[in-house]
């Protein structure tokens, strides 16, 4: 199932004394967060808007000024709050993919179709990403390069051509 909300960063703190907020960036870049004019924040009926008066980046972060939000004391009791993005509202470039939707796909051995595992995490922190792949023998790292990821169907699964010895240090 596809959502049509997805989390996008997470307010880290307070910028200045009139209700601008410092937020953390959970996208490729923090300028698709700053170019939001609408985010959203979770609630227990759901999700509900706020409109985005003003945004810009600020090293690695993005400052944003949010209606309703006008005093530092205000932009205080948001602190550690996520926010999301519509899903219509991000771009997606051809070939790309949001790792919510690659979650819990069955990941497959592109020559053989064997069942390798089930993508459980995306480690996004190095220069290139890494796909987790857990089986009931633990998990394994894929380097989310063409070498290793031949195809991605995100209604069927991830294809892989593993090295050998990636997956438990025997033959693949």
């Amino acid at each position: 199932m596809k959502l049509e909300y997805l989390p996008s960063g997470k307010i880290i703190n307070t910028h200045g004394f009139r209700g601008t907020v410092k937020l953390e960036s959970w996208c490729d870049s923090p300028q698709i967060l700053a170019d939001l004019k609408t985010v959203w924040f979770a609630d227990r009926n759901g999700y509900r808007p706020c409109r985005v008066l003003h945004a810009s980046v600020f090293k690695q972060f993005v400052l944003m000024d949010l209606e309703g939000v006008e005093s530092e004391e205000a932009a205080n009791r948001l602190r550690g709050t996520e926010v999301f993005a519509a899903r219509a509202d991000l771009p997606v470039e051809e070939g790309s993919y949001f790792i919510s939707d690659l979650l819990g796909l069955p990941v497959k051995h592109a020559d053989s179709g064997a069942l390798l595992g089930t993508l459980s995490d995306v480690n996004t922190s190095g220069v290139r990403d890494l796909y987790i792949v857990k089986n009931q023998k633990g998990e394994f790292m894929v380097p989310a390069v063409p070498e290793f990821i031949t195809k991605i169907d995100p209604d069927d699964a991830v294809y892989v051509r593993p090295i050998p010895g990636l997956i438990d240090g025997g033959e693949d």
